[in-house]
């Protein structure tokens, strides 16, 4: 049986201007703004939001399915892929299309500048839920706004169980349209700042939004995370990483952990404590999909820190 990972997948380069845009940008200028930054230090990473789930569910041996529109350009990624053993089935190309990518120049700073190119995204209501096999699981992450549409729809009318997740993806939709992806839903995870959007769009407090759902998740980067469900709220400890080295893709790989417990019918705080468990592995690496741990290593991880949880609550 499988988890069914519809997102996007993208490549991202980042390049690293060795100095601060402000010494560079003139405030009484920013009206005319032509400006070039010379950056050095440049690499490729291998990202989306679908690839980077389904990555971190491998991981964990969770059969991970992916779907997504790629464009031409797309076979370093699929070889990427086929070495991980991660299936293609339902990974569409779309010919005369780049596969969407992330350009991210950051400074010394760390401030970001970003462009986005969707590419092949745009296309993603060109693959159907209904022609993958074997699912149990879905999750709906950011994508192309049709096929985001698309796709929750299929779940819900087939009975698949989804977890929504918008990211990204929240300023393509207004209040109407998010509650009727949440009505659809069977659960909904966001950050702290996406679940505010979300309440300001539709309206709702964030209990009103967790009675509509099975579950609402709201990750809090360093602070943990909460799982409203069954009207408790479950209070999830960030699990604390040995090295903070890049940000990019923990919140993909605290919801594959999420889908992972999801998938075999765990109780929240054990799903919630393998999310932050997989998250604390990731941001130990540069990327969304460099981490290598075994599987002996995530179990590990994840039982000293249930043993430091329980002595802090004797102590």
């Amino acid at each position: 049986m499988h988890t069914l990972i519809c997102g996007s997948l993208a490549y991202d380069t980042i390049m690293v201007f060795q100095d601060k845009f402000k010494n560079h940008i003139l405030p009484d200028k920013i009206h005319a703004l032509s400006v070039a930054f010379y950056v050095p230090e440049m690499r490729r990473e291998f990202g989306g939001t679908a690839g980077n789930i389904a990555y971190n569910l491998q991981l964990l041996d969770g059969n991970p399915l992916i779907m997504a529109t790629v464009g031409d350009d797309f076979a370093p990624y699929q070889n990427w892929l086929t070495q991980h053993k991660l299936a293609s089935t339902h990974i569409k190309t779309v010919a005369g299309t780049f596969t969407a990518q992330a350009f991210i120049t950051t400074d010394t700073d760390d401030n970001q500048i970003t462009a986005f190119h969707p590419g092949a995204m745009v296309a993603s209501h060109e693959n159907s839920v209904n022609d993958a096999q074997s699912v149990t699981l879905a999750i709906i992450a950011p994508d192309g706004r049709d096929g985001m549409f698309q796709h929750a729809r299929e779940c819900f009318e087939a009975g698949i169980p989804f977890l929504f997740d918008p990211g990204q993806g929240l300023p393509m939709f207004n209040g109407e349209e998010l509650l009727q992806f949440i009505d659809m839903a069977d659960y909904l995870a966001v950050n702290d700042y996406e679940s505010q959007i979300i309440q300001d769009k539709t309206g709702l407090n964030l209990q009103q939004l967790a009675a509509k759902v099975k579950a609402l998740v709201v990750t809090l980067g360093g602070q943990g995370s909460q799982i409203y469900a069954d009207g408790v709220c479950h209070e999830i400890p960030c699990i604390k990483a040995m090295n903070i080295v890049d940000p990019t893709g923990c919140g993909d790989a605290y919801r594959a952990g999420l889908l992972y417990g999801m998938a075999r019918g765990w109780d929240w705080p054990t799903c919630g404590r393998l999310a932050s468990t997989m998250g604390a592995i990731k941001i130990e690496s540069r990327g969304g999909q460099n981490h290598k741990p075994s599987r002996a290593d995530i179990e590990a991880i994840y039982t000293q820190a249930l043993v430091n949880e329980t002595k802090l609550d004797e102590a």
